[in-house]
């Protein structure tokens, strides 16, 4: 399960950044050059990637001879000169990232394709957008505003429903007819599964690793655990939802229906490595509160926040 992830997702180049913006490619190199023995402090993304890891070790421990686990991609724009860098911080942290993508200012996307990648993590939102309209699950990152812990034993991901895990048909009824309409709509269809949205397949993928370790009778061991955390009421709109991942196939570990009300405090109680949301709204009242939270820029509410 290949996870591609930018080095501004991964690591705080937020100062980098600035240089490179400020001053231009070349003295951005020679910065990175002269500091490469200088570690990078850890990015939004970089949690993640450590849990992601954790089940990895925990699957070569019960299937030695498998290879089903997660391959973790650095996909950069960055010059191959600043590598040096990126390589001292991942052996820094103890990281087991083999595969490196640089592509010297081009954009990754054609890249993105060719590695077969599953799930793809990046700073810059524009490069995000591009890689959903290539048919690629990927998300921009947010800092959280607070540090939190994470557990270290557990990947813990968080997903909304409508227009990330699910397609965004319900939500242009909401924004075009308003609610009463979307919940006669979803009663109406409560028996019809939603299309699917662009993290289905990355749902998918936690769940087959999840049933590796059912199958090793780990289940109440799993490191794998995943949430739904969705604005829709459970009574009106909630049954539809759940009859939809259960035509899927997919179980989800928790599912908190939350009837319009803020998302964070929520997710302060599951503290997830990462969280997804196609709402800016709620990616900022998360990253208040202390959780890490990735945009997915897809469906309606993307045209509602331009002109917003």
């Amino acid at each position: 399960i290949t996870v591609a992830v930018s080095s501004r997702a991964l690591f705080d180049l937020v100062e980098e950044r600035r240089i490179y913006e400020e001053q231009g490619v070349e003295k951005y190199v020679e910065y990175q050059q002269q500091n490469e023995n200088v570690t990078l402090k850890p990015g939004p993304a970089f949690h993640f990637v450590k849990a992601l890891e954790h089940v990895n070790a925990r699957l070569l421990e019960l299937y030695p001879d498998d290879e089903e686990r997660f391959d973790i991609v650095l996909m950069t724009n960055n010059h191959a000169q600043v590598g040096v860098r990126l390589i001292n911080s991942i052996n820094h942290y103890g990281l087991t990232i083999e595969r490196f993508c640089m592509t010297g200012g081009k954009s990754p996307i054609g890249y993105l394709t060719a590695y077969l990648t599953n799930l793809y993590l990046s700073a810059d939102s524009e490069k995000v957008q591009e890689a959903i309209e290539a048919g690629i699950a990927s998300a921009t990152m947010f800092t959280a505003n607070k540090d939190v812990a994470y557990s270290d034993t557990q990947l813990r991901v968080a997903f909304d429903g409508d227009a990330v895990l699910f397609s965004d048909e319900s939500e242009q009824i909401v924004k075009e007819q308003g609610l009463d309409k979307f919940f006669e709509h979803e009663q109406l269809n409560e028996n019809k599964p939603l299309a699917q949205g662009p993290l289905k397949g990355f749902l998918e993928d936690l769940g087959k690793l999840q049933k590796k370790f059912y199958a090793k009778n780990e289940r109440l061991n799993c490191p794998i655990r995943t949430f739904l955390v969705t604005a829709r009421s459970a009574a009106s709109s909630g049954a539809r939802v759940l009859k939809t991942l259960r035509s899927w196939g997919l179980e989800i570990d928790e599912a908190l229906f939350l009837a319009g009300a803020p998302k964070g405090p929520i997710l302060v109680k599951i503290r997830p490595h990462i969280f997804f949301d196609d709402q800016m709204f709620h990616i900022e009242g998360a990253q208040k509160l202390g959780t890490i939270a990735a945009h997915v820029p897809y469906g309606i509410a993307q045209k509602y926040q331009k002109s917003a």
